[in-house]
């Protein structure tokens, strides 16, 4: 049976804690997995070793003095051992150690029957390997090999400080762990943070591997300015192996009652998962509300695939209050599409449905991308030989407008059927050069339908395409600053002629101007997509210089440039004016990671020599001299257009010392972590995150707030709040602050590894 994916155990905190801390107990654990002893380690043979040895080995063996038994990876250690050979029961008394997978178990009395795994230890205290914490407990019993429990049970993360007491401990009354069936129970668990109880339970039962158990889960409370305060507690319904599913009722203390579902499936062919969030009456928007997110993938006969997809919410405004519930990163343009794919061969044949929802702002409206209904397609690349590649792309489309917007006036349907082919030829591929000529033909025919722009026509129009692309890389040994660098010089040229083709009675359905960089520029046709192809006759030169370390490869600095030669006037151009000047733009970029230490160091500019100006720059620099510590900032350009500046940092406020007062390990560390992105143009803050990070050696607080824009007058607020208990889990309110920083914060490192 396949099986999902492991999802969050019930009530999260107390038992993966209960789970780690019993999982070790049961000394045939290792510290990463159910306690299964290996086969035969139950023939090997028990050692004994110490300072005085009496009794008869086939009887009773009595070890006195630094003893050590052994038998396989367990260890135990003792001032004096009893050792049973008829009934295989040791008893061990004084200073006894018990070690096995790094897991150190210590108290004063022990017996352990070792073929049944039965006994008892007494005031046991124990670290374990896997959380780098432990506890102590007034008694341990073992119940064979798959069961144990325990009596008035700790564990924490934390040293004590001179007083004996712990910033945060868990306790439990009783605590039994059934390796057989993969079930825990914990009876009377608190969670304490310095004395206070912050999370408690009379009684908890928990899975305690990655087998799945239906339960409550922690609860999630939130804070935002668009719906106040939520709380959430979801329940996790295990249905199956391979079916499960969260419902989590919700208060939203603005809007009202809320739900939100998740349900997910997993077979041979075919995987999936549904969510749902409903919202029947939000008292603030005036009426009922919901958000559907959809996906589903499976197999289809002769090596086929398909895929569906959906993400739909009710309304216009949706993005602007409750914009968590919509996953993906464009959050006015939900997609939805069902796609099909079959390898015949060398031949790729596929079709898709796409369908767009668009929310628009009046105060921002967008354009609304067309739909596809259908897509339809065959593609094929094959290698002839000698040096000779052809590839062929044949696809028909129907391109479709449903929303009666505004911006859509003068956009009518149509159908496309185009062919894309392309003959290249690897007269020279080697490693120091190559030179490719190729032949391209960009072919598209169109059924307009009738608009309000004009009746329904017909346009067909086919292109060619000849371009010539040779490119060397050279090499040289020198020294700079006192340091061996390998220098390469990685020049290139890009010939290309296509004729002109007028393309203004075809609309735009699938075709975008492509950024200018220098990829781009060395591509013949500066449009994305099949609708617009530019007419050129030019010559693209340009290239890299690269220092590399001679030790270790690295690079330690990019310096780039290009400059497209124009032999013709260009008519069809991203701008949408034809282009006299013989010389484009020219681009140059530098960046560096290592050439100064702790610093990293970009720019690139696009730079107009005709007019003597700028079009478009960006700067970024970052200091980095540690671990969590990282302070950097951008500059971005573009005339006429927009102007930002980015700020992001970490960087310790106070940082610890080791104590030498046998207290806490640690003095606690705080940090900083913020990021700030303004519009110079509209003079404002567009995005800002602004937090602090206190990390205590056994626990992290973490506190944040983040404001974000809607529109250039509104905004949305939140509040971020986790504690983290090192060896433990993670208590949060609202959105997670360290996904947060990790998502904005360039070179943000976790305070703790995953």
């Amino acid at each position: 049976m396949v099986r999902l994916l492991p999802v969050t155990p019930v009530l999260r905190l107390l038992p993966v804690a209960a789970a780690c801390l019993l999982a070790a107990w049961a000394l045939r654990v290792s510290a990463q997995q159910p306690p299964v002893a290996p086969v035969d380690e139950e023939q090997l043979p028990v050692t004994v070793e110490a300072r005085e040895l009496k009794g008869r080995p086939d009887q009773e063996m009595v070890a006195e003095g630094d003893v050590e038994l052994k038998r396989g990876a367990t260890s135990i250690r003792a001032d004096r051992i009893v050792y049973d050979t008829p009934k295989g029961l040791a008893k061990a008394y004084g200073n006894v150690r018990i070690s096995r997978d790094g897991n150190v178990f210590s108290g004063p009395e022990l017996q352990l029957q070792l073929e049944r795994y039965e006994g008892f230890f007494t005031n046991p205290t124990y670290f374990f390997a896997v959380t780098q914490a432990g506890g102590q407990a007034e008694r341990l019993d073992f119940l064979g090999q798959r069961r144990v429990a325990a009596i008035r049970a700790t564990y924490s993360s934390c040293t004590p400080d001179d007083e004996g007491d712990y910033a945060w401990l868990l306790k439990g009354r009783h605590v039994t762990l059934d390796f057989e069936n993969d079930v825990g129970t914990a009876e009377g668990g608190v969670l304490t943070f310095y004395g206070v109880p912050i999370l408690a339970s009379p009684y908890l039962s928990f899975p305690l591997s990655s087998k799945r158990k239906s339960g409550w889960l922690p609860p999630t409370p939130a804070f935002d300015s668009k719906s106040g305060f939520e709380l959430g507690v979801p329940y996790y319904w295990n249905i199956a192996p391979n079916l499960d599913a969260t419902l989590t009722p919700s208060i939203i203390t603005k809007r009202g009652g809320a739900l939100g579902t998740q349900f997910r499936y997993l077979q041979p062919d075919y995987q999936g998962e549904l969510n749902l969030h409903l919202l029947p009456n939000d008292r603030v928007w005036g009426g009922s509300r919901h958000s559907v997110y959809l996906r589903h993938d499976g197999r289809l006969p002769m090596e086929g695939t398909y895929a569906v997809g959906i993400n739909r919410v009710s309304d216009d405004d949706y993005w602007k209050d409750l914009e968590r519930n919509i996953p993906g990163l464009t959050p006015r343009l939900l997609p939805g599409e069902a796609r099909a794919n079959w390898w015949l061969g060398d031949w790729q044949v596929y079709s898709r449905v796409q369908r767009w929802q668009v929310l628009q702002d009046p105060t921002a409206p967008i354009i609304s991308p067309y739909n596809r209904e259908p897509q339809v397609g065959l593609r094929r690349a094959h290698d002839l030989g000698f040096g000779l590649r052809a590839s062929l792309e044949t696809e028909i489309n129907r391109f479709t407008l449903h929303q009666s917007a505004d911006e859509n006036i003068g956009r009518p349907d149509a159908t496309r059927v185009h062919a894309l082919g392309s003959l290249s030829w690897s007269v020279v591929d080697r490693p120091g050069w190559f030179l490719t000529p190729k032949l391209s033909i960009n072919a598209a025919s169109y059924d307009i339908d009738a608009s309000s722009s004009g009746p329904r026509r017909r346009v067909s129009r086919t292109i060619p395409t000849v371009s010539i692309d040779n490119g060397w890389v050279f090499e040289r040994n020198s020294t700079w600053f006192g340091r061996a660098y390998v220098q390469t010089l990685e020049p290139r040229l890009l010939y290309v002629r296509t004729p002109y083709r007028n393309q203004d009675d075809v609309p735009v359905f699938d075709s975008a101007a492509k950024d200018f960089n220098l990829t781009t520029l060395f591509t013949p046709n500066p449009f994305s997509g099949v609708d617009r192809v530019s007419d050129g006759h030019h010559l693209t030169f340009g290239g890299y210089s690269r220092f590399l370390d001679a030790a270790t490869g690295a690079e330690a600095l990019r310096l780039g440039i290009a400059q497209r030669n124009l032999f013709d006037r260009q008519r069809i151009t991203p701008e949408g004016v034809p282009f006299n000047e013989r010389f484009s733009d020219v681009l140059l970029l530098a960046s560096t990671d290592s050439l100064i230490p702790n610093w990293s160091l970009s720019a690139t500019t696009q730079y107009n020599p005709d007019t003597r100006r700028t079009v478009r720059s960006t700067l970024g620099v970052r200091y980095t001299p540690g671990n969590f510590r990282t302070v950097g900032a951008s500059y971005s350009h573009t005339r006429r257009a927009s102007e930002q500046v980015d700020v992001g940092w970490q960087w310790p406020v106070y940082r610890g010392r080791p104590s030498d007062t046998g207290g806490p390990a640690c003095v606690g560390s705080l940090y900083t972590i913020g990021r700030a992105n303004y519009s110079v143009m509209e003079r404002r803050l567009t995005e800002s995150l602004f937090g602090f990070e206190y990390d205590a050696g056994c626990w992290i607080g973490r506190f944040a707030v983040e404001r974000r824009s809607i529109s250039r007058d509104d905004a949305t607020t939140r509040l971020m709040f986790q504690i983290e208990f090192v060896g433990l889990s993670r208590l949060g309110f609202g959105a997670n602050p360290m996904q947060a920083s990790k998502d904005t914060i360039p070179g943000y490192q976790p305070l703790r590894p995953e």
